[in-house]
């Protein structure tokens, strides 16, 4: 009988869990909320993980306590080794695995996009990080606590941009820009005026203006000025952590996988990936620069089955799956 393993990728706003075995069939796909150690603390933020697996089980018709040989867990905001360890320790206490690994949800990314395990990775969703790899296995990142570590992008970073530029529009600080009128209906309101007064009385969670951004980068793609300006921000900062993990790596002469992942960049606009592919293109022509076609889950399933041992067919087989698929259970979004 084949075993089975559980692929994680814990994002800022949303956490996708596979249940597969070593067969590379998927048995169950789950969602629940995202992964924010760093607000909520580890010990909450492994229970609902542990809680999300036996939410898998159930709806793969398993039992609640049915035998997982290898849990691979990528996660947000778990960005240094000492975190990624705890993680481990409190995973395996809880059983959710006989064998368990933690990493960064930024490796997710790596390994759904250069099945080699080497290279550049990118993940721009709610927030923003990114790591490299080594052939040799040597690693870089960055510190990635946010304003205070000179952090800027995600998809939310690019709503609050929007927000604060549509109200400079309407004071006369800023130019006039369609985010005016594109970004108060989201949230029932009549002026963005209205909807930054609603976040500044806690009306409305700053983490809510995340919807905002795809109503930026419809802005972008119709034209507006200002959203483009936001939008290609974005890609400046992307350029940047992957050129500066290139160097740190001294892979700016060697062929380089560049993997980039998340919603802001999975989201189907081409103006922010063909942004970054010309700012590459020039300053840093061997890195080869290519959007996830799979979710980021598929990594983190495919890390699973190479600890567990599966073949290669099977790490395909689940890979194709996914990537035609999607969560069968969602829950607290």
């Amino acid at each position: 009988m084949a075993d089975l393993v559980v692929g994680v990728d814990g994002g800022s706003s949303k956490t996708d869990l596979v249940l597969a075995d070593t067969e590379g069939r998927l048995l169950a796909w789950v969602r629940g909320d995202g992964t924010r150690p760093h607000r909520e603390g580890m010990n909450a933020t492994t229970d609902r993980l542990a809680q999300l697996g036996r939410r898998a089980r159930a709806v793969a018709g398993l039992p609640a306590d049915a035998r997982v040989t290898v849990g691979g867990f990528f996660l947000a905001n778990v960005d240094r080794r000492a975190e990624e360890r705890q993680a481990a320790q409190q995973l395996s206490r809880l059983g959710v695995a006989e064998r368990t690994v933690v990493r960064n949800d930024t490796l997710a990314v790596l390994r759904a996009g250069a099945p080699d395990g080497w290279g550049v990775a990118v993940v721009s969703g709610a927030g923003i990080n990114a790591a490299g790899v080594h052939p040799r296995g040597r690693s870089a990142r960055f510190l990635s606590l946010g304003d205070i570590t000179g952090d800027w992008g995600g998809g939310l970073a690019v709503a609050r941009a929007g927000l604060g530029a549509a109200v400079r529009a309407g004071d006369g600080r800023g130019p006039a820009t369609a985010l005016r009128r594109a970004l108060p209906g989201h949230f029932a309101l009549r002026s963005v005026e209205a909807v930054a007064l609603a976040v500044s009385e806690g009306e409305i969670p700053m983490v809510a203006l995340h919807g905002l951004a795809p109503l930026v980068f419809a802005a972008a793609a119709g034209g507006d000025t200002v959203a483009r300006g936001i939008v290609l921000r974005l890609g400046d900062e992307i350029v940047a952590m992957v050129t500066a993990l290139l160097r740190r790596l001294r892979l700016l002469r060697t062929p380089t996988p560049v993997v980039l992942g998340g919603g802001t960049l999975q989201n189907g606009h081409v103006l922010l990936p063909d942004h970054i592919r010309a700012r590459l293109a020039a300053e840093a022509p061997l890195a080869g620069p290519r959007v996830l076609d799979v979710p980021p889950v598929a990594g983190a399933a495919d890390e699973a089955l190479l600890t567990a041992g599966a073949p290669a067919t099977a790490r395909r087989r689940l890979r194709e799956t996914i990537a035609g698929t999607g969560p069968r259970s969602t829950e607290g979004l």
